[in-house]
């Protein structure tokens, strides 16, 4: 058996749709498959925006829905899927979920709220991926990924209940499974014990279908992208990058700890303990081999780099001048665990201690309110985090050059370097 995962822009429109049915057609036969599935396109971003208007004003995230509601009909039209009754029938129900969301008086929780509407665009995208691939001869199952995954009730980065989650999962999966029938479900989404919707974390596909490949105890794990592999850098902002063929799982855990887009941070961990290779291969190419993460051995890599934009530093210093002990990191860590801030990069002094985290502003203002009797604090916005794995020194002039360096950190073969564009300069391709 085994786990394909198809991110949105695999499913960004009706050919899309078709090239995955192309796909796992060419591989039906050779393996039991269970297919994860994320939102079609930016459907994600469009959905955020529709909770946010959501709290401003509900006509108009009604509108910004009926528009997303229509792009979907629109693939579905594209694929000659109009008179599949029970399709339209299921995209309307999901979409008036989230109505129900929408014009709900009474008061809610924001990130509650989030993850009940956002799970539509999974809900819908795995619906059309179903119907295709009926009416292209597949025999093909329709499983809600929220009846697989039990979370507790950390909105939009619910945690795993494991045990319930793997029950679950060979109970529901295995027995379609048997009946040769490919399984199509969502990634991304999962449910509490009172079946309220729980996310997984921005971009979290990648960990649903690890979560599944480990109960299933799969033979391998297949990540279908957009890129041919795993690449030295993000080809969107990097010239000269090249693939790497193999990665360990280290390797690969080390790389997406500091950013890396490609895979999912909490992926590799599940695949890791039950030793399912995890294959990042190309949908647009996908006769051609990607790139395989599996087995312990470190290996000789060249320069890897991490982009994370969109940074900034905070800055703590005690009011009292006293020193910065280890109670105080307790009590701050405590903090970052509670408003879901991920720590980059971290230094401190006697009396001070810097983080860089994702410049989200409002997460950063509910910080400072929380530690405002304790501690003095600065943020510096807008910078840039390069972490450089395997680094050669000769590069990194050219990396930083017309950079203005804030602040410098290294870790054995591991370069952090926190940087903000100088003065009149335009950040471009290096």
């Amino acid at each position: 058996m085994v786990v394909f995962k198809f991110g949105g822009a695999s499913v960004k429109d009706a050919d899309g749709f078709r090239n995955v049915a192309d796909i796992i057609r060419n591989h039906q036969g050779e393996d039991s498959l269970v297919v994860v599935v994320s939102a079609t396109g930016k459907t994600t971003n469009a959905l955020e925006e529709v909770i946010d208007k959501k709290f401003t004003n509900t006509s108009d995230a009604l509108k910004e829905l009926e528009k997303i509601r229509i792009s979907h009909q629109r693939i579905i039209s594209s694929l000659g899927l109009d008179h599949e009754v029970t399709l339209q029938q299921m995209v309307h129900e999901h979409f008036v979920e989230a109505e129900w969301i929408i014009e709900e008086t009474r008061e809610m929780n924001y990130d509650y709220a989030y993850d009940q509407v956002i799970a539509i665009g999974e809900l819908v995208s795995s619906r059309i991926l179903e119907a295709t691939l009926k009416n292209s001869g597949i025999n093909t199952s329709w499983v809600d990924a929220r009846s697989l995954i039990r979370t507790d009730e950390t909105w939009r980065e619910g945690r795993v209940q494991w045990n319930i989650t793997n029950d679950q999962i060979r109970d529901i999966c295995l027995p379609l499974l048997t009946q040769q029938k490919v399984i199509v479900t969502q990634g991304f989404i999962g449910s509490t014990a009172e079946n309220n919707t729980v996310t997984l974390g921005r971009e979290g596909s990648d960990y649903t279908a690890a979560i599944i490949s480990a109960a299933l105890n799969a033979r391998s794990m297949t990540i279908w992208k957009d890129v041919p592999g795993v690449l030295t850098g993000d080809p969107k902002v990097f010239d000269n990058v090249t693939k790497l063929d193999r990665l360990s799982f280290m390797e690969a855990i080390e790389m997406t700890y500091y950013g890396a887009k490609v895979i999912h941070p909490k992926t590799i961990q599940p695949l890791k303990n039950k030793n399912i290779p995890l294959n990042v291969r190309s949908f647009i190419e996908p006769q051609k081999d990607g790139t395989i993460i599996f087995g312990e051995i470190e290996r000789e890599y060249p320069p890897i780099v991490v982009l994370e934009s969109n940074q900034a530093l905070i800055h703590f210093s005690s009011k009292d001048l006293s020193f910065i002990a280890e109670d105080h990191l307790a009590e701050l860590f405590k903090i970052f665990d509670q408003l879901r801030i991920k720590v980059n990069l971290m230094r401190n002094t006697a009396i001070s201690f810097t983080i860089c985290a994702s410049n989200q502003r409002a997460k950063i203002a509910e910080l400072q309110k929380k530690v405002e009797q304790q501690f003095s604090v600065i943020i510096d916005p807008d910078l840039d985090l390069y972490t450089i794995r395997h680094c050669n020194e000769t590069m990194l002039p050219k990396l930083l050059s017309e950079k203005i360096i804030i602040l410098e950190e290294r870790i054995r073969n591991t370069v952090q370097v926190v940087v903000k564009n100088a003065p009149d300069i335009v950040h471009k391709k290096h």
